[in-house]
């Protein structure tokens, strides 16, 4: 029983490795997530989980102020298994929230994976995805990826590198994607998947 109750802690210790999340708040001020990662593992095993490395994750929320992710990974690896996952590396994720501010993701990855296996899956890195959400303010993506890897393996799985995703959400103020990617690859195997890389995508 000791071994069981052990290594469920460390598992969900690992679901949100130097990450900011927030679900059902009001926030009077600015969110940010100065985090640096190096040489780390983030790993999730199971159904309906999350992964964050150096993310910043902000649901049915308010924010009154900027949201910022500065977050540094080097030499890590944030690796989900199972089903209707979400591993999200070096990312801003904003979902069913009111942000009256700027949203900027300034994430610098380097020799890094973000590596999701199964069906139904999500995998961001150095990204921002904005869904069911209303932004006054800038969104901006600066997030400087080298020498990595975002890969998915599977069935009806989204791989972001790189990218700006909004969907069904109000934005008022420019988008912006900057990225910079360099010697690195977004992998996706299997069908009904989509990979986007450098890429802005408004639904």
């Amino acid at each position: 029983m000791k071994k069981v109750i052990s290594i469920t802690t460390a598992l969900l210790f690992s679901v949100a490795l130097c990450s900011v999340a927030m679900a059902g708040s009001t926030v009077s001020g600015k969110v940010t997530n100065n985090a640096k990662v190096n040489k780390s593992a983030n790993i999730v095993f199971g159904k309906g989980n999350k992964a964050r490395m150096g993310s910043v994750a902000i649901k049915n929320s308010t924010v009154k102020g900027k949201v910022t992710n500065n977050a540094k990974i080097s030499k890590s690896a944030n690796i989900v298994f199972g089903k209707g996952n979400t591993a999200n590396m070096g990312s801003t994720t904003i979902e069913g929230s009111t942000v009256k501010g700027k949203v900027t993701n300034n994430a610098k990855i380097n020799k890094s994976a973000n590596i999701v296996f199964g069906k139904g899956n999500t995998a961001n890195m150095g990204s921002v995805a904005i869904k069911n959400s209303t932004v006054k303010g800038k969104v901006t993506n600066n997030a400087k990826i080298s020498k990595s890897a975002n890969i998915v393996f599977g069935k009806g799985n989204t791989a972001n590198m790189g990218s700006v995703a909004i969907k069904n959400s109000t934005v008022k103020g420019q988008v912006t994607n900057n990225a910079k990617i360099s010697k690195s690859a977004n992998i996706v195997f299997g069908k009904g998947n989509t990979a986007s890389m450098g890429s802005t995508e408004i639904e």
